[in-house]
């Protein structure tokens, strides 16, 4: 592709050098340049991006041809001037790629807490319905049935839009996407033709990035007024909403695409009645404007529940019939790091859960005292260099939920970990608990949480879910809480049943 060509995707630009030069792809990383590429200098994000036309004479280094600029850089070479870097690559993406998203139907999924295990549903429903599917999120992207992992949740649009191409070029149908409001903000997402859009729930989170919950939540609402403005009776567009969340009336505000709800305690369009949870899972009767069915599920909470409705909602909307979403939610055991059981043989239970906000551990931890026979035995930490100011809230209600609470480390970034557990104290000694222990590493927290358990006792491992690394001050390890707890746990019953 030319320069010019990409240069005339712009009403508004000047440009510099020959156009005629041939680019072979685009970048915002100049580390991860290729011969002929095409870099962008996107401006800096305060604590979270350096500015990248600081990095401009070492992308032409590694093989840059070009440059897209917001401001001149002392080189030499071919440069696309625009008002907008950020949004600039993201419409040079699309095309680059020809547009992907148009020849497939794009499901994003956005919420402060749900994301991933709402994305897992819907696509394990439309792939067992006979849909090629593709799937990008926080576990990964999946790609023609292979998994790929990726470092953040919403990917940047060089990469996202490659993905996209990949997927359509193995047939894929329907692509079900997590959107952080990260990624929103960013404009990540822009170019992205979005068929569905659906709202899970809205709680505090990420206030390091927004600085303010209003903030946080209008880049959700992003999402939903994407949608488009317009109707065609070809490209019908749908939000998908959760009837009971306090935000709801802003959400259904901002789209002018169909509303489809879901709810448990509203007046909904699919909705969950009769509910009876236990350690096991989770039985209610569905009720939903295609008809209504009994359901089992083998997940825990009712937080999956919501998560569930969802994901039926979606699979309505494609006309995939009750029966058939059925089947497919009876079967889905467990998604990775979410209420995640760790079974070793032991007598008591041990769960894996990604929660860390204030609002999700609260739920995992209700859910947890409504079957727990005995003691809840919690273990969390809280990342550095995020949001500190849910640090306080989350110990509060570890105390209100946990007969026994471990904090450990989580990330920390280049926070000192024991500043982050003092603020997590905090909450614990504004509620008078005193029955808790302090420990910096986090696989002896681990550890000491599972040799406290007693027979029928609850441990909840919470904060990294499926993470596979924690983040210190100098370096990243490889360390993922299941892996702990299974190899201690599978230890502790070998040695227990030499002693017989």
């Amino acid at each position: 592709m030319k320069l010019r060509e990409i240069a005339n995707l712009f009403m508004i630009k000047e440009t510099q050098g020959n156009m005629d030069v041939d680019i072979t792809g685009l970048q915002m990383d100049s580390r991860k340049i290729e011969q002929g590429n095409l870099f962008v200098c996107v401006p800096a994000i305060e604590g979270f991006l350096e500015d990248r036309h600081l990095f401009a004479a070492e992308a032409i280094k590694n093989g840059a041809v070009a440059l897209v600029v917001e401001r001149d850089v002392d080189i030499n070479v071919p440069k696309l001037f625009v008002k907008d870097a950020r949004r600039a690559m993201a419409v040079i993406a699309s095309h680059f790629y020809n547009y992907p998203s148009d020849e497939m139907k794009l499901i994003g999924i956005t919420g402060t807490n749900g994301k991933t295990t709402t994305s897992f549903i819907i696509e394990n429903i439309f792939s067992d319905y006979g849909f090629n599917t593709g799937l990008m999120g926080n576990n990964g992207v999946k790609i023609a049935q292979q998994m790929y992992p990726t470092d953040i949740n919403t990917q940047e649009p060089p990469i996202l839009q490659a993905n996209l191409r990949k997927m359509r070029d193995y047939n894929t149908d329907y692509c079900v996407m997590e959107v952080s409001s990260q990624g929103l903000d960013m404009g990540r997402v822009t170019g992205c033709n979005f068929r569905t859009a659906v709202f899970t729930n809205l709680t505090q989170d990420h206030l390091d990035y927004h600085h303010s919950f209003d903030e946080y939540k209008d880049a959700k609402g992003l999402l939903f007024s994407k949608l488009g403005n317009s109707f065609t009776g070809k490209d019908m567009k749908y939000a998908i909403l959760n009837a009971d969340d306090s935000h709801f009336e802003y959400f259904k505000k901002v789209t002018s695409a169909e509303i489809i709800t879901y709810g448990i305690n509203n007046q909904s369009d699919v909705t969950a009645k009769s509910i009876r949870m236990t350690s096991q899972g989770i039985h209610f009767l569905l009720n939903t404007f295609k008809g209504y069915v009994e359901l089992d599920l083998q997940l825990i909470g009712r937080f999956n529940v919501y998560n569930a409705l969802a994901g039926i909602a979606a699979a309505l909307v494609e006309g995939i019939p009750l029966e058939s979403i059925k089947r497919s939610l009876s079967q889905i055991k467990s998604i990775d790091g979410r209420m995640e059981i760790i079974d070793e043989g032991q007598d008591f239970l041990v769960l894996v859960d990604y929660a860390h906000t204030p609002d999700a551990l609260e739920n995992v931890l209700k859910t947890v005292k409504e079957f727990a026979e005995s003691n809840v035995i919690t273990v969390f930490g809280c990342g550095g260099d995020r949001d500190k100011a849910k640090r306080s809230i989350m110990g509060e209600i570890a105390s209100n939920y946990s007969n026994f609470v471990v904090i450990t480390s989580d990330n920390p970034r280049s926070e000192d970990p024991l500043k982050i557990i003092d603020d997590i104290e905090k909450g614990l000694k504004k509620m008078d608990f005193s029955n808790y222990e302090v420990l910096v590493n986090r696989e002896e927290s681990i550890k000491r949480a599972i040799n406290m358990a007693n027979s029928k006792d609850v441990v909840i491992i919470a904060g990294k879910g499926h993470e596979t690394y924690q983040i210190l001050e100098d370096k990243t390890i490889g360390f993922d809480d299941r892996v702990i707890a299974r190899n201690y746990l599978f230890n502790s019953m070998v040695n227990l049943s030499n002693e017989f």
